[in-house]
Parts: C-alpha cells; sequence; structure tokens
C-alpha cells in the first residue's frame, strides 16, 4: 500500500531537455495528462545539438510546431555542409559534403527536411507548444526519491526555489534525465558498447572580424586541423557570435582548469590563423562523446528515453534525434494503453524496437566520426569500423524488425544499406502526395492520433466498411482512408512525374490493405483480398496491441 500522494497524474516525466519536452509535446497531442520536473532552472542557453534531421522534422510537422521550428532556426537557414581545412584564411581545405540535400532529391521521400536548429533555440519551441496543450512543466523542480509497485510510481520532488517536497503519484514514469541518469542507475540497469570516446570544451565566443575571414563559406561547422590548435567551429549567427570545440584530453591528466580564458584565445586564433582576430570568450562547458546502449529501456512502470538509454560520437547528430524519436514511439504507446485500447504489453515493444535502433545508429555515429576525422578523436581499434556511406538509410530507413509489427523480416538489418520505404511492415510509411478534403497533404500527415487502414476503393474486399464497424465496436481509434474517394494522389512537385500508383508504393494491391502506427510506421499489410475482413481486421489488433 502507498500514502495518498499530493498529486496524481497519468504520467510523471523526469527531465526537461530535448527528450522530455519532446515527450511532454507528444503526449499533449495524444491528451495524455503528463507533469514535468526539471531541475534546472530553464531550457539550454548554450548553442548545441543543432541539426535535426529529416524524420525528426517529419514529427515535428505532425505536431504542428514546423513552422516556429523553422522561424526559431532562421539565421542559420542558409548554412549547408561539413567544411574540413587546416586554416579558414584563404581558399585551403575541402568540403566533407556541401550541401546536406544536393539536387532536391528529398522531395521524393519527404514533405519536409532537415533544419539547422541549435538547442537552445528548439527547446523553447517545444517547452510553449506543450504548455499551450495543457502540459504541467516545472522547472527547478528535481525528483529526489522514486518507489514502483505493480499499479504505479509514487515520487518525491523537491521544489529547488523553495525547498519544499511534495509526492506525485503517476501511472508511469518516463526518464529522460540524461546520460548519468539518476533513474537508471537507480534500477541498476547496465549499459553495453566501447564507452568514452573523446571528449571537448565548448566554447561560446564573439567576434566581429571573424565573419570577413569565413567569408560566402556557409557551413554548419568547420573542422580545423592545425595538428597544434585543432577543433570545431560553428556560426550561430554567421556574423559575430560563434561556438569552438576544442579537444580535452582528461586521460592524459589534462583538468578543466587549465582551458583558461588566454588559452582559449590562442588555441582558436591559431586553428583559424587568424593571429590578431578579436576573441572574446563569452561561456565555455565540457563534454564527452561515448557510444553506449542500455542494456534494457524499462522497468516495470518506469520507462527511458533519449541519453539516459544511448549515448553517440556527435558527428551527424544522431543522438538527439534518435532521442526525440525514442520520445514519439513510447507517447503513441503510453496513450494506447492508458486510453485502454491496448494491453500493457505493448509498452514492451519500446524496448524491442528502440534499443535494436539505438545500437545500430551508435554504431554508425562513431563511424561518422571516423569518416570525418572528427578532432580530439583518436579511436581503439574496432571502434567507428561499422557501415559507412550516405546516412539517409539511417535517419529514414531503419526497421522494427520486432514488436508492434506483423509479418516483419527479422532476417533483415535494423539499418539497411540502401534507403527502401516501400510499405514493408516495420519500417516508416511512404510519403505521397494526396488530395484530401480538398486540401494537398502528405500522407504521413495522415498519422497521429490514430491507426489508419489504406485500402482501394476499386477494391472487391470492403476494407473501409470493416474498419468502421470494427473501431465501433472495439473503441480502438482506427480511421480507414480508400484511395480514388477519400484520397487522391497527386504527382510530386517535379516536372514530367505522374501521379503514383498508391498500392504500388505500398507494396500492395488494389484487393490489399495496408494498417499504419499513429507514429507512421507500416503495423501490417496484406496484398490480398479477405473473405471476412472484419475478422481479419480484429485479430490483427487483437496480436498488435496485445489486447486481451
Amino acid at each position: 500500500m502507498h500514502r495518498e500522494a499530493d498529486h496524481r497524474v497519468p504520467v510523471l516525466i523526469v527531465g526537461g531537455s530535448l527528450v522530455g519536452l519532446s515527450t511532454s509535446l507528444f503526449l499533449g497531442r495524444l491528451g495524455v495528462p503528463h507533469l514535468l520536473v526539471e531541475r534546472h532552472s530553464g531550457t539550454s542557453h548554450h548553442p548545441r545539438g543543432r541539426g535535426n534531421n529529416v524524420r525528426t522534422m517529419e514529427l515535428l510537422r505532425a505536431a504542428g510546431v514546423e513552422d516556429a521550428v523553422k522561424d526559431a532556426a532562421s539565421l542559420l537557414a542558409g548554412n549547408h555542409g561539413i567544411l574540413q581545412t587546416p586554416t579558414l584564411v584563404g581558399d585551403a581545405g575541402e568540403w566533407l559534403f556541401k550541401h546536406i540535400d544536393p539536387g532536391g532529391g528529398m522531395a521524393r521521400f519527404s514533405p519536409t527536411g532537415w533544419c539547422l536548429c541549435s538547442q537552445n533555440d528548439l527547446e523553447p519551441v517545444l517547452l510553449d507548444s506543450a504548455r499551450a496543450l495543457g502540459g504541467d512543466l516545472r522547472y527547478s523542480h528535481e525528483m529526489e526519491t522514486f518507489e514502483q509497485d505493480a499499479d504505479g510510481v509514487t515520487a518525491t520532488v523537491r521544489d529547488r526555489a523553495t525547498d519544499e517536497r511534495y509526492t506525485v503519484r503517476a501511472d508511469y514514469l518516463v526518464a529522460a534525465d540524461g546520460p548519468r541518469s539518476p533513474v537508471r542507475r537507480r534500477l541498476g540497469i547496465g549499459q553495453s558498447g566501447p564507452g568514452d570516446l573523446f571528449a571537448n570544451v565548448s566554447v561560446t565566443f564573439r567576434s566581429k572580424l571573424l565573419a570577413d575571414v569565413v567569408g560566402d563559406r556557409r557551413f554548419i561547422c568547420c573542422y580545423l586541423t592545425d595538428p597544434e590548435a585543432d577543433g570545431a567551429l560553428l556560426p550561430v549567427d554567421n556574423k559575430e557570435h560563434w561556438v569552438f570545440h576544442a579537444p580535452w584530453h582528461p586521460e592524459r591528466g589534462e583538468s578543466l582548469d587549465e582551458f583558461t580564458e588566454e588559452r582559449l584565445q590562442r588555441h582558436i586564433r591559431r586553428a583559424i590563423g587568424a593571429p590578431d582576430l578579436d576573441v572574446e570568450i563569452t561561456g565555455k562547458a565540457s563534454w564527452r562523446a561515448a557510444e553506449r546502449v542500455a542494456d534494457r529501456y524499462t522497468d516495470g512502470r518506469v520507462l527511458l528515453a533519449g541519453d539516459s538509454v544511448h549515448e553517440m560520437s556527435p558527428t551527424g547528430a544522431f543522438g538527439s534525434n534518435t532521442g526525440i524519436q525514442d520520445a514519439h514511439n513510447l507517447a503513441w504507446k503510453l496513450a494506447a494503453v492508458l486510453g485502454g485500447w491496448a494491453g500493457p504489453g505493448l509498452l514492451d515493444t519500446y524496448d524491442t524496437e528502440r534499443r535494436p535502433v539505438a545500437t545500430a545508429t551508435s554504431a554508425r555515429a562513431s563511424a561518422r566520426s571516423v569518416e570525418h576525422s572528427h578532432p580530439g578523436f583518436a579511436p581503439a581499434p574496432g571502434i567507428g569500423g561499422g557501415k559507412r556511406g550516405g546516412i539517409l538509410n539511417v535517419v529514414l530507413g531503419y526497421r522494427y524488425l520486432r514488436g508492434a509489427v506483423i509479418g516483419a523480416d527479422p532476417g533483415q538489418d535494423v539499418v539497411p544499406d540502401a534507403l527502401r520505404l516501400t510499405g514493408e511492415p516495420g519500417t516508416r510509411a511512404p510519403h505521397l502526395w494526396v488530395r484530401h478534403d480538398g486540401e494537398r497533404v502528405s500522407t504521413l500527415d495522415l498519422y497521429e492520433r490514430s491507426l489508419v487502414l489504406l485500402s482501394d476503393a476499386r477494391s472487391t474486399t470492403d476494407w473501409h466498411t470493416a474498419a468502421r464497424r470494427v473501431a465501433e465496436t472495439t473503441g480502438i481509434p482506427l480511421v480507414s482512408y480508400r484511395f480514388g474517394t477519400d484520397l487522391t494522389t497527386e504527382a510530386p512537385p517535379a516536372p514530367d512525374i505522374p501521379a503514383p500508383d498508391w498500392a504500388a508504393a505500398h507494396g500492395t494491391t488494389p484487393d490489399g490493405a495496408v494498417l499504419v502506427r499513429p507514429d507512421g510506421f507500416v503495423a501490417w499489410r496484406t496484398r490480398t483480398a479477405a473473405p471476412d475482413p472484419r475478422t481479419t481486421l480484429r485479430e490483427t489488433l487483437e496480436t498488435l496491441l496485445h489486447t486481451p
């Protein structure tokens, strides 16, 4: 038995950075009441974690904040590519890649694209949007203890401003409390992987003359390779505010105290190649890159997300994006279980699906750091030796081989060698432009608050009526769309390309059907007609949602 708590909520979120805020936003969109506590007094002030990949932007689009994020990112909207050079003076060096999406090929796969929005700019957008949806988000509030039982979690929270304590009773606790996660440690959850990779000191500084040295090279990041002063330079506004990552070697006994303002100024000037450059240090923070994945993502009523369960090399910005995508996967499953239309076993699929993705992605992040010769990274043998090449298959093409999917091939790689979004169960559903209720939308815009069944108005099986009847009798939020009546495919925004055939794009036929989850992943598909579609759908949903 537990004593009466001061507050009662379905979900308690611990951690108010990118992943915690994303969890709040996604739960708010699904109408799930929750409380978020964060020990710090506000959102991040340091410009970091700036690369939001196309899959993350799809999720933020579905959550209604894509435009606000792009507005927050407007200062760096024209920056692309990574430059590697021994000096920024003159034209030395080479572009590791010059454009994120050369030729605009991304439009074939997605209605959106990458966005360069630093964490200190993105977090306020998420915070404001989550609060507008009714989220109770409390900064300067720290969870001190928690205990769980078969029915929920009881936590003690301290208001750091008043030193008052109160208790919270929640059905579930989501821990997004960072790489040194007190929650993970309290649960005794171990980690696997190579461990620490390298360390940097991140310096914010002001320089009015640096923009003239950089010129028209609008990079995302510049790796400076002077062996006596290597590092990474990142623009904040392309004018006078900048970030520099200087290698730090604690393994050699080097302390943070050694990074004095004078040393950092000398280092930055030499790295850039301008000995008289004005450099005003405005802040510094240390960080360590690592490759680790937790041995499990759940423990009873406690679920962990983001850096608390995976750490990745920063090259490619995989870490924060993977964490936001953790939150999205978890949010719809919590909504389903708390809403009573899925069994608790659905939450077990969170670990089954997301942990293999983190393992494969973290290896790819280390490999990319090796490819780019990230300053300060001298990998041990075997680290960063994973598959290389393009990253779109990592960003959009990862698969859930087991979990809340039916018909996935467990023998495939979690991250394929090439991007194939053809409607296979366990993959992100294909993007098509369609006309719906008089508006041009992406099929991805249809997936958020319910399961969606796609079928063809020409089908010999009335999948549409069957789906409506199943939804009425089970209470499961299942929406059905028929191509040819409810949806009409339209040509992509490119010349001489006809409107695609929806069935072929989804790997089915006009007699078949495709079931898509609220997170936009294909849950099940069939290529054939069904003599009793209602029974087929009902049994499919029972298996998928772990309902009794």
